[in-house]
């Protein structure tokens, strides 16, 4: 018994650099996958790689919110917060896609892309 109550006590010092370390690592991510984005070539990369961040960031920056929330009650708005955005942020992207490719954009394949890429630069 007293091993888990050095546990705990070690979790309970350990909780918020966890927390304020996984926070500003997820908003590094959210930047990085930002910038990220706006090298690729073509509407479909962009938007693949702005929804895989997305989501990437959030849940990192939602588990450091875990670490360094106070009581249960605020723990369980942040787990239907990320189930919200875990569900949603794909659906979404997917259905943006969806319309673009219904509306005639055609993705930019091998070579196209590589040219157009130079001719933009």
């Amino acid at each position: 018994m007293e091993i888990w109550q050095d546990f705990v006590q070690g979790f309970e010092v350990l909780r918020p650099w966890f927390g304020g370390a996984l926070c500003p690592l997820g908003a590094t991510l959210a930047v990085i996958g930002s910038i990220g984005s706006l090298r690729f070539p073509d509407f479909y990369t962009r938007l693949h790689a702005a929804s895989v961040t997305d989501t990437g960031a959030v849940t990192v920056m939602l588990v450091g919110m875990a670490f360094l929330s106070p009581h249960w009650l605020v723990f369980s708005k942040l787990i239907v917060i990320w189930v919200f955005l875990f569900l949603t942020g794909p659906t979404a992207s997917h259905a943006i896609a969806n319309a673009a490719h219904t509306a005639g954009l055609q993705p930019l394949i091998g070579a196209e892309a590589t040219a157009e890429k130079i001719e933009v630069d």
